[in-house]
């Protein structure tokens, strides 16, 4: 499986900027990259009226949309999808996928920590747990990256993730 890490952290913490920063800084240094959203509810993805929500509301299990630069996939599920078989299904062309939640995986993981949104960090997420990105000092025995400090934090994860054993 191609290596994926988990970005966590509480709601309004900035997981989706930090993502959104991370990737051009992965890209510079090579590398491809693909994300997993991680959502609780519905999805909601298609437009009333579009001919592929014609589609779904019709009661189609799988609707594709395809173009020649781009593909978008709406599928009922039974469950959730395990991260596994989404990146089998989904991410064979690239070198790293970044997931945004999935707290409770068995993924290497970071959390961002914002002092001034959460009084605290989330409660200890054990092992898993590979570094950590505040505007403060934490107490965890991994390392820690300022807000600033995508870059570092990108050379980190290849390091880690992608020229590890």
């Amino acid at each position: 499986m191609r290596p994926v890490l988990a970005v966590i952290g509480k709601k309004n913490c900035g997981k989706t900027t930090l993502i959104e920063k991370l990737i051009p800084e992965l890209i510079d240094l090579g590398f491809r990259v693909g994300t997993i959203k991680h959502h609780h509810g519905a999805i909601d993805m298609d437009r009333p009226g579009k001919d592929t929500w014609r589609h779904k509301q019709a009661g189609a299990q799988t609707v594709v949309l395809s173009s020649p630069t781009g593909l978008g996939v709406i599928r009922d599920t039974p469950g959730e999808i395990p991260v596994p078989e989404l990146v089998a299904l989904y991410f064979s062309d690239v070198d790293l996928v970044l997931a945004e939640g999935y707290k409770q995986e068995a993924l290497p993981k970071i959390e961002i920590f914002r002092s001034t949104v959460h009084a605290e960090p989330l409660p200890d997420s054990g092992k898993d747990l590979i570094a950590i990105m505040s505007d403060v000092e934490v107490t965890r025995d991994i390392p820690r990256f300022r807000l600033s400090e995508t870059r570092q934090l990108a050379e980190f994860l290849v390091e880690r993730l992608l020229q590890g054993p």
